[in-house]
């Protein structure tokens, strides 16, 4: 049902109908004073949750994580070009994964800001390198027509980052109109023209169909498992993926490992790639004496379909052009149960751990780092479940995405795993969790170092770290104590260190209505 009416409303009560009218009805916010028009329609404008964090990378990130499980954008609410700030790195992650999010950033009065007050600052600068859309509303006139332009960018495929700076004057002033949604626009084609060359390519196991985006849902990698039995070429997806879905009686898909010389070696058999989704592959930084290029010199790499394009389409001409269509799928994942490990905690033995416990219909969120890469021989298994990865790199992403896969879908269990540097940057996340009653188990990986930059240091060539830059990877002096974070913020929590111990804290967590965290000390 619309929310339009002909009552006489101001530009924050129009922002809000039109979001609404434009199927956004859930937002991340942590308001300021430019931001309280907006905040006062929310009493009287019914249909919008409005869901407030204590730090605005925990709202980018939870939208972000709400429009994966969800397909829809929601919106966050941001004060200002500081607020806007504090929410970019998340933003970036959100960018890179395609997560379509409208940001709504309030700015001064038009008339406040020729003086410079302390707030003022560039805040479409700011804006631009982590978004796909940027504007400025001038009039409380333009405000729904401007809001509706936002949802549509935001929805353009794979998905968008729009920011709309709603000015304090525009959004208190009369003469807001409520605007229509804009239809959304259809997912180009792949390109055709390169099909026969990526059905030729497809043969033996020279071979890679290479997969990311929309490639890796439970269809699409059923489809690709058809291509691989029938032309025997292998299959892998990238690193970071927004939304894997995995588990027993899904095909099975390992990822081009992080690690520059296991991506080097993974690669190298291969003569032929095709790309469907996902983009050739590349080194996360460069490395003195290593390529940065990870596919085989010479290999010929044939970009078939985008991720902004119609892969459902490439995958199935591919199928169809490979006279796979009623073959069989290979790489089916059967159902399996780990051993039951025991002794100290490992990575290898965590992983045993998360096969074992892992539910159905679980939706799991990996900022593991380096604990999390041994994860998915050992979780393949599993029931099925979804894998939200982070796709730009910028930690401090994991407990917001599970805020927002949890907001999405309140029926499913959301189990974060999160390295303890990690959890630092957006610690609070906990508080959201447990003021909206949130389903999700949190396992914090308490190495107390940052581990992934001392294996960079000798990936880099440094060979003579001493006591000053080994201390500058640490996470100890003083001891971070996540527990008494976590109830602090009203979690509930327990601290562990063996397997038997994270095993029944896992199930305990996932047999807890609303959140938990386990602290999980290597």
């Amino acid at each position: 049902m619309s929310t339009s009416d002909k009552t006489p409303m101001n530009g924050a009560e129009s922002l809000v109908k039109t979001l609404l009218d434009s199927g956004l009805d859930t937002c991340f916010t942590n308001p300021g004073t430019s931001e309280m028009h907006f905040v006062a329609a929310l009493d009287h404008v019914p249909g919008m949750r409005s869901i407030l964090v204590l730090q605005e990378g925990v709202a980018t990130g939870a939208a972000d994580g709400y429009f994966r499980m969800a397909g829809k954008p929601a919106c966050t609410l941001l004060h200002l070009g500081p607020g806007l700030a504090n929410g970019l790195s998340n933003l970036h992650n959100a960018k890179k994964a395609g997560s379509g999010v409208v940001n709504i950033v309030g700015e001064h009065a038009v008339s406040h800001i020729e003086l410079d007050a302390p707030l003022t600052s560039d805040i479409e600068g700011i804006a631009r390198p982590v978004s796909h859309w940027v504007h400025t509303s001038l009039s409380a006139t333009d405000v729904g027509a401007d809001a509706a332009k936002a949802v549509h960018a935001a929805n353009i495929a794979p998905g968008q980052v729009a920011t709309l700076m709603l000015p304090s004057d525009t959004a208190w002033n009369d003469g807001g109109v409520v605007a229509q949604p804009i239809a959304p626009v259809a997912r180009p084609a792949y390109d055709e023209a390169a099909l026969e060359g990526a059905i030729a390519a497809l043969s033996g196991p020279d071979s890679l169909l290479l997969l990311g985006g929309a490639a890796l849902g439970e269809g699409t990698l059923e489809v690709a498992g058809r291509i691989a039995a029938k032309t025997g070429c292998n299959l892998l997806c990238e690193w970071s993926n927004s939304t894997l879905e995995r588990g027993a009686g899904r095909v099975k898909i390992n990822r081009v490992p992080y690690p520059i010389d296991q991506a080097l070696e993974a690669l190298v058999p291969f003569k032929r790639i095709v790309l469907v989704g996902a983009r050739a592959p590349i080194g996360f930084f460069a490395y003195p004496g290593k390529p940065a290029i990870l596919t085989a010199p010479g290999a010929e790499i044939i970009d078939l379909c985008k991720t902004s394009q119609d892969i459902n389409d490439a995958l199935d001409a591919l199928c169809q052009g490979a006279g796979a269509v009623d073959v069989a799928p290979a790489h089916v994942a059967a159902s399996t149960l780990p051993e039951k490990p025991d002794g100290p905690l490992d990575p290898d033995r965590i992983a045993q751990v998360l096969g074992r416990t892992i539910p159905e219909n679980a939706i799991v969120v990996d900022e593991a780092i380096t604990t999390g890469r041994s994860f998915f021989p050992a979780t393949a298994g599993a029931p099925k479940h979804t894998w939200l990865n982070n796709c730009g790199g910028s930690i401090g992403y994991g407990m917001p995405v599970a805020i927002g896969a949890a907001v999405a879908c309140p029926d499913r269990k959301v189990l974060a795993l999160v390295g303890d540097g990690s959890a630092m940057y957006t610690v609070q996340a906990l508080w959201t969790m447990a003021r909206e009653e949130l389903d999700v188990t949190v396992v914090i990986f308490a190495n107390r170092v940052y581990k992934i930059l001392r294996g960079e240091l000798t990936n880099v060539g440094v060979s003579n770290a001493g006591p000053k830059a080994m201390d500058m990877l640490s996470l100890d002096r003083p001891t971070l104590k996540f527990v008494d974070m976590a109830r602090s913020m009203g979690v509930d929590a327990t601290q562990v260190s063996d397997c038997a111990a994270l095993e029944i804290a896992i199930e305990t967590g996932l047999a807890t209505k609303g959140p938990y965290l386990i602290e999980a000390v290597l």
